[in-house]
Formats: C-alpha cells, structure tokens, sequence
C-alpha cells in the first residue's frame, strides 16, 4: 500500500487544511470545493486527511459499512444485530470523471429481479464511502446528473436506487471533497450552493515557501516510508485533536448573538435561500469546537463566513467568488453588540489551520463578488495600441437573452442542453438490444421479447422466464453540448466604438448561452493581416468573456485567414473528441480586405465548412443606410444562416429558427 504524503507536511495552504479538518471535526458542515490553478496540492492534501480520521467499527461482512453499535435497520445486508464488530481504517473513495450512473449508485441485477423477484444489489462508489471521504477531482468536469445524485446522498445521508419497481436504499454518509481549476469551466450556481464551504488555493509567490515545497516532495519521492515517520508525531497530535473536536462538538453552544451576526452577514451578502445560514452555523460550531472552545466567538463567525459564503455570491458564471471583507467587517460590528450569555474565554490551542481566527494576508479573497465580475473595459488597464490602426478595446454592452442556435441532425455527444442526441438520460423513444452492460432497462419490449418463448422453456408458474437475450436497452434521447466556435471579425471596418460594443455584447450574450447550454467554446479573431486563436476550445466560459473583453480592433479583413484558422481548429479538437459536433458562429460584416481576391479567398475557405457539414450561423454587423449583404453572402457558401444583431435577441419581431439550416448544395 502506497504511503501517504503527511497531512501535516503540506506547507502552507492554511484555508484549505482548515476546511478540511473542519469537515473532519463536523461532517454535516457539507464538504469542501477546492477551487485552484494546476500543482497546488489539492489532491495530495486531500488524499493526506484521510489517514488522519479515526478507525471506523463495522459489522464484519456488511458491504455497506454499518456500526455495530447502531446498524442500519435497511441496511441491503442486514438485519444485523446490535453489538460485536471490527474496526478498519476510513476509506478514500475516489470517484473517476467518467464514472457511470450504475457505478456511483450500484447496479441491479435486473434478470434476476424480473424473474426471480430477487434484489440483486451491486453496491456502488457511495457506498464504500459510507463514513469516509468521497473524493471528486475535477468535478466540474463530471456529468451534471452524477453530481445531482452524489449531492443528494450527501445532503440526505443515504442512496436509493429506483428501477424498473425495483427499490434499494442504503446508508451513504461521507465527507465529499472536489476540487477543480476554473480554467477548465464552472459548476453550475444550484451545484456550488450544495458545497457547504469552498476555498481558493495558489501557489506561493514567496521564494522561501516554494523552497520548502520542494525539499519537502524530494524528501517524500526519494523514501516515502522515512519521510512520513519524521511527520508521525505530528500526525498523531492532528490525529488526537479531531478525536478531541468531536467529542466537544455537542457541548459547544451557538449564542444568540453569534446567529444574528450569521444571519445578517447572510443577509447582508444577498445570498440566496436558507443553505448558507444553517452552513456558517455548523461551521463555527465546529471552528469553537477545533479551537477547544464551547462557545462560538465573533472571529468563529467571520472564518464561516469566508469559508461558507464565497462561492454563493456568484450571479452570473462571469462573476469571480470572492466576499469584500470590509463589508464582512462592518455587519458584524454593526450586529455584535453585546451577549450577556457569551463569555470570552481565551482561544484553544493552536494547530494545522489555526482556530476560529483570520486568514493569514496573503491567502484573503481580493475584492468583492461584484467588483470582480466579468471584467468591465476600462480607460485604465486596456492594452496599449501595438501597432498601425490598433484601436485600444472596447466594453461589451449589456448582455440579453439569445435565440437558441442548434446543431441539426440527432448526435452522440457529451450530456448537454443544446442540441438533440442520444444520451442516456432523456425521453425513451425505442429499445435496441443492450451493448455491454444493461444500464436502463425498457420493459414492454423486454416482455415482448420473452413472451414467444415461455412454454418452450418450460413456464409452468407465474413468474416470467427471463434470459439474458430477452433484456431490451431503453434508447433515450436528450440534449447534447456542442462545441461553439466563435469567429470574431477585430478589423477596422468593426471598429466603431457603438459598433464594436454591440458586437461584443452579443457574443458575450452567446457565452451566456453557451454557459447554460453546457458547451465547449473557442474564440477566433482575425483582424490587420492574420488570425489568432484568442482561446482553444475549453470549458470554461468565462475565460472566453475575458478574453473577448480585452480584445483590440484595427486594421483590414483577413476574412479568408480566420475561417482556414477556424477550420483547422475544427480539424484538431475533432480528434480529440469525434463525439462533439462544432456549432460556427461567424462575426462580421461579410467585408474582405487585403491580399489578391480577397473576396473569393472567403468564399473558397467558407466552402470548406459547407463541404464538412459543419453547422454554422453568420451574425450580420453590417450597419447604417445602404447594406451590401455581404454576411448573408458569406452564410450561402458557408451553408448556414445569417442573422442580424437585432434578429439575435429573444424578444425581437424577427423570428430565427431555433436550429441553424444547412442550405442545400
């Protein structure tokens, strides 16, 4: 077995041992999102706690993890008689980005639940993390049904599988820790909201510190056994102070002062529902009870407040987490007052993470939700003219709601909310012979598939004969993300302040769209005499809303240079993900400058996307009196359809359909 790297040699990174030793003291606290760039020791700090969480008492034999000394009465094992037991150590469970449904809950055996009325219970992922640590690493990248169904066992305490008439439920109580780097897309608000706390890591700017980091990985790397004795000592007291945490937790009393601090705060922040109330709650019940303390104090408030409330400001998916501390301040100094019951004992000793205290300087949230939501482009931070007819960027205009712009056709590609596939999740509209396992059974064509055969096998009962190739897979259909890459034409002919405001605005409304649809996006620019990728396609959206942001206008129209950059970014991320059809959303006025022909150089190089069958759309910028029709042009050879800015919008006279229309060769 593999030595762990020691909870207590993680350098630095005091918020996010913190929250998780928190959870360790108090699981109902609800868990911890880790939220960091790449090599921050998310992973490794996690799989660390582990070793520090006391030994578990089971039954002996039960797959499902139940205490001896008070066993689950539904346990699928049991009944299990009080008392007896063994002891094990907590379990890491690690739950993979392309886990399936039947793999997180468990599977049934639906054969011999239609013939023999047998529950042949698998147990899944949630529960051999009963009482442990579930794990998630980049769990924004997990399907959003899997991360609706381990949220729900994890506020609920218990699994239930449902199919076919068939139900299992078990126990399923576990510390659920994901961590995930931003860059790479956001979980969806009502998903972030579930997560009791969050925390932002980075590394350390500070020589010294990344120094030690260093050593401290060499050393571990070259005899991990060695390395995690000189760290046992220190184990064994973290070790002892969780034990001794919560066996406080019960006796430690929340105040009525501390509850009007957390529920203004709360208020104060305009967090939405009830959640982040009942979270700082148990939060600093918790931080009194890890600082040896039975009274919840101000400071135990303000530490949930930065740990419970970051990630519940977020209005829109360009609005970067964060809690203006200032304002933290005041609403609890306006709310303190005075509690005649609260006595203010000094503060317990310190550890890994600290008590109920501040967050060290460096590690404090900069700014405020608000104030750092989608970047506004100002006089002061835009970049500087580069070169001949280089105009600094422009900020978007407000973004509105947007038609809904699909892919023809029925794909096969990543769960989503845009165009309409194949998925597994989604309304049943045939059966099909199931290829591997049976994951979603169609039970009238299942029947129907026996039926024929029951006296020659030899039915003399009620009960149906049911073999293996009687089963029936339910084929479904539901939506698909696409891959959504936009073409934004930067030239001097888009370069008009108003215009170019617009414009933005409305690529920024389809990132919005895009967000909420589940895709993956891309950005394209061309202007002066090339085109750039400004962003290879990814999930995160709000890193193509920065980019866009700062993006700077001038010079001529290399039409024909962004469509061949945007084609062979096509060509690439094909490879990479086949499954994924490409929705091209071409920006322009439909002018071409520059170069021999340039006009006919478009059009040959729009052909290649009508010759691929590739879904596409053109948002006609043309503006003013007299217009060329230059975009709806470009739309013919591309084989898609122009749009204009206004014809955009959701509420506009104009009508657009909803799926984007290859014209016929």
């Amino acid at each position: 077995m593999t030595t762990p790297f020691p909870f207590t040699a993680v350098v630095g990174q005091d918020d996010l041992r913190l929250a998780l030793l928190l959870n360790a003291v108090s699981p109902a606290v609800g868990g911890v999102l880790v939220r960091g760039e790449k090599g921050t020791a998310k992973s490794t700090a996690v799989r660390a706690l582990s070793a520090l969480l006391p030994q578990v008492p089971v039954v002996p034999g039960c797959r499902f993890s139940c205490d001896p000394a008070s066993p689950d009465p539904g346990c699928p094992d049991g009944p299990h008689e009080a008392g007896g037991g063994a002891e094990r150590p907590a379990r890491m469970v690690e739950l993979p980005v392309g886990a399936s449904e039947d793999r997180l809950v468990g599977a049934l055996d639906i054969e011999r639940a239609l013939s023999e009325g047998v529950k042949a219970f698998e147990p899944g992922l949630l529960a051999d993390a009963h009482r442990g640590i579930l794990y998630v690493d980049e769990v924004n990248l997990l399907h959003d049904h899997l991360v609706d169904l381990l949220l729900d066992a994890a506020a609920m305490g218990a699994s239930y599988v449902e199919r076919e008439g068939v139900s299992v439920r078990h126990a399923a109580r576990f510390l659920l820790v994901g961590t995930m780097n931003p860059e790479e897309g956001e979980l969806r608000p009502q998903l972030l909201d579930r997560f009791g706390l969050t925390v932002e890591v980075a590394a350390s700017r500070e020589p010294d510190q990344r120094v030690e980091v260093v050593k401290r990985r060499l050393a571990y790397d070259d005899d991990p056994s060695a390395f995690a004795a000189r760290w046992a000592e220190e184990e064994a007291a973290v070790r002892a102070r969780i034990v001794a945490a919560r066996e406080l937790l019960p006796s430690v009393r929340l105040g009525d002062g501390a509850l009007r601090q957390i529920a203004a705060t709360c208020a104060a922040f305009e967090v939405d529902g009830m959640r982040a109330d009942i979270v700082m709650a148990r939060t600093a019940t918790a931080l009194a009870a890890w600082a040896g303390r039975t009274d919840v104090l101000a400071e135990d408030v303000r530490q949930a407040a930065l740990l419970a409330l970051p990630h519940r400001r977020r209005r829109n998916p360009f609005d970067a987490p964060g809690l203006d501390e200032d304002k933290l301040d005041e609403t609890l100094e306006e709310f303190g007052g005075s509690d005649d019951d609260d006595p203010d004992p000094d503060p317990g000793p310190d550890g890994p993470g600290g008590g109920g205290g501040q967050p060290e300087p460096d590690d404090a949230p900069q700014g405020d939700g608000d104030t750092a939501a989608r970047p506004e482009a100002g006089e002061n931070g835009q970049p500087q003219p580069s070169g001949a007819g280089e105009q600094s960027a422009v900020r978007a205009s407000e973004p509105f709601r947007t038609k809904v712009l699909s892919v023809p056709g029925i794909g096969e590609g990543a769960a989503g909310r845009r165009s309409r596939a194949r998925t597994e999740h989604g309304r049943t509209t045939g059966a099909r012979r199931p290829r591997g396992a049976l994951t979603k059974l169609h039970l009238a064509a299942t029947v129907q598939a026996a039926a024929p055969h029951q006296r020659a096998r030899g039915r003399s009962g009620p009960g149906l004969v049911v073999r293996r190739d009687d089963l029936r897979q339910a084929s479904r259909e539901g939506r698909e993300g696409n891959l959504v890459l936009f073409v934004v034409d930067a030239s001097g002919s888009m370069a008009a302040r108003q215009r170019m405001s617009a414009v933005k605005g409305a690529v920024l409304s389809l990132l919005l769209d895009a967000y909420q649809r589940r895709d993956k996006v891309g950005l394209v620019t061309f202007r002066g005499t090339d085109a750039d990728v400004a962003l290879p396609p990814t999930s995160s959206v709000d890193a193509a809303a920065a980019r866009l942001e700062t993006l700077p206008t001038g010079g001529r129209t290399p039409l024909a240079a962004g469509l061949l950059r945007a084609h062979d970014v096509l060509r690439v991320e094909r490879l990479r993900d086949p499954a994924r059809r490409p929705l091209v959303v071409l920006v322009t006025d439909g002018r071409a400058t520059g170069g021999p022909e340039p006009v006919a150089l478009a059009g040959r190089a729009a052909r290649l996307f009508a010759a691929d069958g590739v879904a596409s759309v053109v948002v006609d910028c043309e503006s003013g009196p007299v217009r060329l029709g230059l975009a709806g042009q470009l739309a013919g050879e591309l084989g898609g359809t122009a749009v204009t800015l206004d014809e955009l919008r959701a509420d506009s006279i104009a009508g657009l359909v909803k799926d984007v229309q290859r014209r016929a060769a």
